[in-house]
């Protein structure tokens, strides 16, 4: 078992014990995924793969809080931003947009990428090295701006 998930495992018996309902009930839904996606493909995930599938249920309520607010359903958003913040406790730490942009001019420089054509590559080499740590769509913003 990834140490991750008996991280996870640990928090969820952590939160029952502590009869934190809303946090419960998110750590449950994260070990859902988990198991869902080990059912569905066969597997026993690691932590790299746990880290993008947490990095991509923040972005799921990220998009969620931004229909929300868009609506007028401010406490729908709340409750969306309140799961982030219990995802984000397993996320590695958030990168700086320094760090990032550093990240990203090494990759460019690594690759010889020069138009937008070599796009593929350069998120192809940066995509490892900040996932879970930041937000693609960040990243995906930067490389366009170095390589336009």
């Amino acid at each position: 078992m990834s140490t991750l998930k008996e991280t996870l495992a640990q928090a969820t018996k952590d939160a029952m014990k502590a009869r934190a309902k809303e946090r419960l009930a998110t750590l449950r839904l994260i070990n859902a995924e988990i198991k869902r996606v080990e059912v569905d493909e066969r597997i026993e995930l690691d932590d790299a793969r746990i880290l993008a599938l947490l990095d991509k249920m923040t972005k799921q309520r990220r998009d969620s809080i931004t229909q929300f607010e868009k609506a007028g359903r401010a406490e729908l958003a709340a409750v969306e931003q309140a799961e982030i913040d219990v995802i984000q406790e397993f996320l590695p730490e958030q990168l700086s947009e320094d760090e990032i942009a550093e990240i990203v001019a090494a990759a460019v420089k690594d690759t010889g990428a020069s138009s937008m054509a070599d796009m593929g590559k350069v998120m192809a080499l940066v995509k490892p090295q900040v996932q879970g740590r930041a937000d693609m769509g960040v990243i995906s913003k930067l490389v366009k701006a170095q390589l336009g």
